[in-house]
């Protein structure tokens, strides 16, 4: 049953009417035409350019055809359109992981069903849509991922970059929330328009609303210029609030101000500025918990969360263990061809990567740098695993002057050990905060964001 897909497939032995091959043959996207037992009819020519440049497809089924499957999406694990739309009645949008001449990529997939005189769903339209936003493979920069938690937090991604919605991303330090962010910017309508981020772990609350909004000249000791605020700088584009839970809470209600009204005023101005951006925020912080505390305002938290975005930890995607190592190598020496043997992966996929994808980063770095050879092993990894762990649980120093930290009593919570563990190695600690972020295999400004809330419970040790 199969034809040349040089050409446009003469529909008549497959019992088509040939207006759908004519209506589908004009479309500028890739598109197919099936039946109700998943056969594709027809395939207009952007599909055959995109997905079969060198085979049929006409009598193969869509499953076969894109997924190498044996059986229907649904009964592989996949989300299936059609069996949706047969449940729905209407058209359906899925994020599938497609066969392609060029290997797996993303594929946004709407299906429209078409009804026959009877009323029954007859055939099906399909349209492809490539998803640049991630891949399946090692890339040098992007998303890289195709564990189900993370297709899952991608089809999220894919849905709502397209809109005006504000997009709140939540998940733990390390797991990638900006990469995200940036994702959502780039496949919006705004992508070429300016990407600004806002970074409010590290901006003190004297300075964050001269930042955010602008200042006039004199309008403070050493405003002696005019100044351009960051909303005013992302005009037209995308504004990322990055670690928006540590916004004073002073600030909170000026940002609520702008979010509800679109308008903002320079710091020492009346003038009312009106602002056009899409706000995009992050946080690894529990912002209902901290509405519940009072640390953070309610009205901002729905404003903020209109289509909220949870990134999944390393420990939930470890089926990508192999594909992040692959691309982190790529990325570490791009000069110098590294491979992980299978113990390595193994032993990696052990480890529960509190730090996520950046300490997945810092551990393969630290092996690199203890290779010698083309092939990290697992007794390499271990090692690099062990001193980043080492490190962690560094002894403390002799008995002196600092009093040595009181160890967790039973039933502690989580804040309390992190905070005891963080006092312990800055006091064995005797480099630089870099280098302790490094070892502890976290970012640096997480840790001057740790630090700082030692300091606001009064147990920093300095």
């Amino acid at each position: 049953m199969s034809t040349d897909q040089s050409a446009p497939s003469p529909p008549a032995r497959l019992d088509v009417p040939a207006e759908l091959v004519s209506f589908i043959e004009g479309l500028p996207e890739p598109h197919i035409l099936f039946d109700r037992q998943y056969r594709i009819v027809a395939a207009n020519a952007a599909y055959r350019a995109a997905f079969a440049p060198r085979g049929t497809v006409i009598g193969r089924t869509c499953y076969e055809v894109s997924h190498h499957f044996s059986v229907p999406c649904d009964q592989a694990g996949e989300s299936c359109p059609l069996a949706l739309s047969r449940r729905s009645g209407q058209r359906e949008r899925v994020l599938h992981l497609h066969h392609t001449p060029r290997g797996e990529a993303y594929v946004n997939i709407e299906l429209v069903p078409l009804r026959d005189a009877q009323g029954e769903q007859a055939f099906f339209i399909e349209k492809m849509e490539a998803l640049p936003l991630a891949r399946a493979q090692p890339a040098r920069q992007g998303l890289i991922g195709s564990a189900p938690a993370f297709r899952d937090m991608l089809g999220l991604v894919a849905r709502v970059a397209p809109s005006e919605a504000s997009v709140l991303l939540l998940g733990e330090s390390g797991t990638g929330k900006e990469l995200v962010a940036r994702a959502v910017h780039e496949a919006s309508a705004r992508a070429n328009k300016p990407w600004v981020v806002v970074d409010c772990a590290s901006l003190p609350e004297s300075l964050f609303e001269s930042e955010l909004f602008g200042h006039e000249k004199g309008a403070f000791t050493g405003a002696h210029m005019a100044h351009v605020g960051l909303v005013e700088a992302a005009s037209g584009g995308t504004l990322f609030l990055d670690e928006v839970g540590d916004i004073p809470l002073a600030m909170q209600v000026k940002l609520l101000r702008l979010l509800e009204s679109g308008t903002y005023r320079r710091v020492g101005s009346t003038e009312l500025r009106h602002a056009d951006v899409r706000l995009v925020s992050a946080t690894h912080r529990d912002l209902c918990a901290m509405v519940a505390q009072g640390r953070f305002r309610e009205d901002l938290y729905y404003r903020l969360s209109t289509f909220p975005i949870a990134l999944p930890p390393l420990r939930e995607r470890l089926g990508d263990l192999p594909l992040l190592a692959s691309a982190l190598l790529e990325r570490l020496t791009p000069g110098r061809p590294l491979s992980l043997d299978a113990g390595a992966v193994q032993q990696l996929a052990r480890h529960p990567f509190p730090g996520n994808v950046r300490e997945l980063r810092n551990v393969l770095e630290r092996a690199v740098l203890l290779t010698d050879g083309d092939h990290i092993t697992a007794e390499t990894v271990d090692r690099a695993l062990s001193v980043g762990l080492l490190r962690r649980s560094a002894p403390l120093p002799p008995p002196g002057p600092v009093a040595q930290p009181r160890p967790a009593t039973e039933g502690a919570s989580l804040r309390q050990s992190e905070a005891q563990a963080l006092r312990a190695a800055l006091q064995a600690h005797q480099g630089s905060r870099e280098a302790l972020a490094a070892a502890l295999g976290i970012s640096v400004r997480t840790l001057y964001r740790k630090l700082r809330a030692l300091d606001e419970d009064g147990t920093s040790a300095g």
